[in-house]
């Protein structure tokens, strides 16, 4: 279950059979173990949270990250630009803390990640079990050396040169199937995009820039502070 209250601040509960402290006091176990989606209950210092379903995304924004993530603005035009869906197989390198392999994983049918980092292998195996994924199979490999899997849907690169894995990720590819890259500079994009070869073609590079508002009465204007620039999104895709 998840407690939610008015300004937004949230607690997961994954053991309604014990008390639960948290900085507002405490659920008592007794509380937690009658509440049921949409009732309310209270801490001992009668602050109340709301009773609701937890749901994946409750989860994700709990995860352990450690290496720069992906932000999900991001991860949404990944999905939207290749098509990915329940039957989609993807490859991505690296998995960094398995942020965007996590969510994809949730969506799609297959990810194979490939880490050549052992410590952030290490953040990526915790991440999958607290999600519960088992569709997500981890390599603890360098990609350069080339992905086991073939026909695939989309490989998805997350790297310092990305251009380098270029024709490795040629040989796991269908044709018709995406490349994408993230890189946080435009010369790494440059040598991305200028590295593709006759067999793709490269369709699109955006930036995603969100902005929030202040939405209060008629008080209605951006966030003081917002998401700028996270990275540079390439895509091309496998035509021969």
């Amino acid at each position: 279950m998840l407690l939610i209250n008015t300004a937004g601040k949230k607690y997961i509960i994954n053991d309604p059979s014990k008390s639960f402290h948290c900085t507002d006091g405490m659920f008592t176990s007794d509380d937690l173990s009658k509440a049921k989606p949409g009732d309310t209950v209270k801490t001992n210092t009668g602050k109340a949270y709301h009773v609701i379903d937890k749901s994946f995304i409750d989860e994700y924004k709990k995860i352990k990250r450690g290496p720069q993530v992906i932000p999900r603005k991001d991860i949404g035009l990944i999905i939207t630009e290749c098509g990915l869906n329940k039957g989609s197989v993807i490859i991505e390198s690296g998995a960094g803390s398995g942020a965007t392999g996590s969510f994809l994983a949730k969506m799609c049918k297959k990810v194979y990640s490939y880490e050549i980092r052992e410590d952030f292998a290490k953040t990526v195996k915790g991440n999958i079990l607290k999600l519960g994924l088992k569709n997500y199979k981890l390599y603890i490999a360098d990609a350069k050396d080339g992905f086991k899997e073939k026909d695939v849907d989309a490989v998805i690169l997350d790297l310092p040169d990305p251009w380098e894995l270029i024709q490795v990720a040629k040989k796991s590819l269908k044709i018709g199937g995406f490349l994408v890259s993230y890189s946080p500079t435009i010369p790494q994009t440059m040598d991305f995009v200028q590295g593709l070869d006759s067999s793709f073609m490269h369709f699109k590079t955006s930036e995603i820039i969100e902005r929030k508002w202040e939405v209060k009465l008629r008080k209605v204007r951006p966030m003081s502070q917002s998401i700028g620039h996270s990275g540079f999104l390439s895509f091309a895709r496998r035509i021969k």
